[in-house]
This record gives C-alpha cells, structure tokens and sequence, in this order.
C-alpha cells in the first residue's frame, strides 16, 4: 500500500467517511490541475488526488515505457490506489484520455467505480471516415509527435494554447505549456502515442456505470460531434455541452460544471 501512495503522489482529503471521489488528471498534466474544483468538491466528498507513474511527483524510477504505451498501464494505476486506499463504488472525475482510462478501470474491476465524470472525453483522436470524425488525420499527429523530438518546447507552447483555449488568461496557458515542459520527454511522448493514437471506441457499450459528459462547445481536441457520439454509445450516459472554449473545463470553468457534477454525483 504504502508503495502505491508514494509511487502515485496520493492525497486524501475532505470529509472522512463521505463518499469518495477520485481526480484523475489528464495528458501532460498532474493533480495541481484539480484545484480549481477542489472547494466545491471537499465540501461534500473525501477526495483522492493522485498522479500517474511519470507524471507530476510520482516516483519516476517506476516508470516502464513497457507498462505505459497503452492506456492500459494507466488504468491499473486507478485500479491500484483505489485499492490501496480500500475503497469502492468510487466516483472517478476524469478530465480528456483519463476518461478512457477510467472506463477501462471500471471494466476491468467494476466493484472499484460507481461512476464516472468525463471533462471533455475522446474515445479515439483519428478520423475514420465516412463513420466517425475524430478531429485529426493520422499524419497531423505524427507530425506534432515529431515537433516533440525536434524542439519539445516549442511543441509544448503550439500545444497549450490549442488545449487550453486560446480565449483564456496567459497564465493558465502558460501553466499548462510548463507543465508539459515538466514533464521527461520519453514519458510525455509514450503517453502521447498511447493517447492521440489509441481507437478506444470498442469499449463504450461495455461500460457498466453511469456517465456524465461535460463537453464544452468549441473545444480544438475533441468535438461536440464526438461527445454526441459517447453519449449514444454509453448505455447510462448524459451529455452537457457548456458554452465554452478549450479542452480544460475544469480549470477554465469551474464555477458552470461544479453545481452540475454534484447533482450528478449526489
């Protein structure tokens, strides 16, 4: 257990004996992301913070590029601090690839998850015309992939305003650009691959819990068109689009999605 805690950078805190409630961060990303909707959210539920194995303070020595190249490795992760912690029927608020990851968390050990909040979810980043619009051709990110072994900070500063939004302050743009610079190249690109190449879209009919979709309505990374077709392939599923730019609900709009996710939860 102790080994999971620290590995894993895990915090707990909140209202002991509440129900509880995982953050799981997204891409490029780490738990200090959360802050915005930690007041909301400590109020009512005990809250796990945590980072992935090679991201924000986790224990980077047990990083394996084995264990991380697919999505897989990421949901055990969920799997093992839920675990470690001995908790269950937890809700899991996932912000962007976290959302497939947890959907393969709860499919792997469903008794762990009760349900699961999706910040602006994608199932599979590709086109596959005519059926579906992913947002991106196979060679567009190959070749954004490739910025990152050619000039990795010029790769973050394309990438944070495009994720963020770019209607948004500097300072959270800037945060987000300094947190892909944070983190070790060989990692951040793993989790690239595994994230932006992935086709995930098999999995959605088998989720066993209740979904809620927060999708915002102009958002560069992941369509409307692609929160629509989540919430027709999730059995238990509600999709709400907020009127907003950028890929980071959670931290742009905090003050819209907190009142919807805690009647969601509650």
């Amino acid at each position: 257990m102790n080994n999971i805690i620290k590995r894993n950078n895990v915090k707990v805190l909140g209202k002991n004996g509440a129900p509880v409630v995982l953050l799981a961060h997204g891409f490029g990303c780490d738990q200090n992301m959360w802050r915005f909707m930690q007041p909301y959210l400590e109020e009512h539920f005990q809250l796990v913070l945590f980072d992935y194995v090679g991201s924000g303070k986790s224990i980077l020595s047990e990083y394996s590029i084995e264990k991380y190249s697919t999505l897989e490795g990421y949901g055990q992760d969920i799997c093992d601090v839920i675990e470690a912690l001995e908790f269950s029927d937890v809700t899991v608020i996932a912000h962007s690839v976290s959302s497939i990851i947890a959907s393969i968390a709860v499919i792997q050990k469903p008794r762990l998850i009760k349900n699961i909040v999706m910040v602006c979810p994608s199932p599979c980043f590709l086109n596959d015309r005519p059926n579906y619009a992913g947002g991106f051709e196979r060679a567009d990110l190959e070749e954004l992939l490739d910025l990152m072994d050619k000039n990795y900070i010029g790769w973050a500063n394309y990438l944070a305003p495009l994720v963020m939004g770019s209607q948004h302050s500097d300072e959270l743009i800037g945060e987000l650009s300094g947190s892909f610079c944070s983190t070790d190249p060989i990692v951040a690109k793993t989790f690239a691959s595994a994230t932006f190449f992935s086709d995930y879209r098999h999995i959605l009919k088998q989720i066993p819990c209740a979904t809620l979709i927060l999708q915002s309505a102009s958002d560069a990374l992941a369509d409307v068109k692609v929160g629509i077709y989540m919430n027709e392939n999730i059995s238990d599923c509600q999709l709400e689009v907020i009127e907003s730019e950028g890929h980071c609900l959670h931290m742009t709009n905090h003050n819209t999605i907190a009142p919807i996710v805690l009647g969601f939860i509650e």
